[in-house]
């Protein structure tokens, strides 16, 4: 049986057929909703259900048992139990609209063992407009498209991206390594929920594991010299010490941040290491007990999120004041 799906601030409807996501049919009937990863990690496609009620065939990642009970579901995964009307509003929304252009390779250098710095520059009279905290599209010549989140603060036509090499990867593997100085790519930006909220006005507490530091770096150099900037916690996940591909840098972020921490985490530390270890939201949950508060971003792994928006909702933190982006990362077929 087919079930009738209505969007409250538009009064859109689209028909969802027996076994359908509420994303596949909303994207069959040429309905846009936000979307990114479609297999629950990334959490971009959150709605709200305003009537009705949505099953899983297994409960997705990116949300967690909170949010659910709160009316929060994940398109992409969301299989409607009867009739739906769903909100897509989100608080806040960056206001700057997407655009397609070509941007220029300006720079590739290595940052770590697996990660690669890219630069790139659109034209002298064209600036990089976008919110702290989102991201690109570089946009493939099969009509596919992989997403990578700005690295650096808005500053004229230039930026900067941390990329990671994933083994088969079509871009970050196959691509990318072959780029030089002035080669062209096609790009659309900006993109993404995820970004600085300045009007909170909480203390900060910014999460990351892997390149998910990036979007991080991005807010955090917004924040820069700037004489209201709240306290701010970061805490970044990594595997080992030679992971942590920044290290040095933003140990120097404490000069123009106010009451900046810092706190690398390692899951796998060797016997050198005489830093915190373990899980990235553990050290922060043994570090700060109450979070009612604050104002939290996290961004990197899909399983971090998951575990750290439990953790620190039992510790007070607001699911208003929660920011989180999923990073997925694709492989090219075959």
């Amino acid at each position: 049986m087919s079930y009738r799906v209505e969007i409250a601030e538009t009064q859109q409807v689209f028909m969802v057929a027996p076994g359908e996501s509420v994303l596949d049919a909303a994207l069959r009937c040429g309905v846009n909703l936000a979307h990114e990863c479609t297999f629950g990690g990334c959490g971009t496609c959150r709605v709200r259900v305003v009537d009705g009620a949505v099953t899983y065939e297994e409960f997705p990642m990116g949300l967690t048992e909170e949010e659910d009970a709160a009316g929060f579901a994940l398109a992409c995964q969301a299989r409607p139990a009867g009739d739906l009307v769903i909100s897509t509003a989100r608080a806040a929304e960056p206001a700057i609209p997407a655009r397609r252009t070509t941007a220029t390779v300006q720079a590739i250098t290595s940052l770590g063992p697996d990660v690669l710095h890219l630069r790139l520059a659109l034209s002298d009279d064209e600036a990089f407009a976008f919110e702290p905290g989102q991201y690109m599209k570089i946009l493939l010549e099969d009509g596919s498209h992989r997403s990578f989140s700005m690295a650096s603060a808005p500053n004229g036509n230039t930026v900067d991206f941390h990329v990671r090499q994933i083994a088969g990867g079509r871009f970050t593997t196959g691509q990318l390594p072959q780029l030089r100085p002035g080669d062209k790519l096609d790009v659309e930006v900006p993109h993404g929920s995820f970004s600085l909220r300045k009007e909170d006005y909480r203390p900060l507490l910014m999460v990351a594991t892997g390149t998910g530091l990036a979007p991080i770096k991005s807010m955090l150099e917004a924040l820069m010299d700037d004489p209201d900037c709240p306290p701010v916690w970061l805490y970044w996940g990594m595997r080992s010490a030679a992971d942590l591909y920044l290290h040095d840098e933003i140990a120097r972020w404490g000069e123009r941040l106010y009451d900046f921490q810092y706190v690398p985490v390692l899951s796998r530390a060797d016997d050198t290491w005489q830093g915190r270890r373990g899980y990235v939201h553990d050290a922060v949950a043994a570090d700060i007990g109450d979070l009612s508060e604050h104002a939290i971003y996290l961004c990197g792994s899909p399983n971090m999120i998951h575990d750290a928006k439990q953790t620190f909702m039992v510790l007070g933190a607001q699911a208003p004041f929660i920011y989180s982006d999923g990073f997925t990362f694709q492989h090219a077929p075959g």
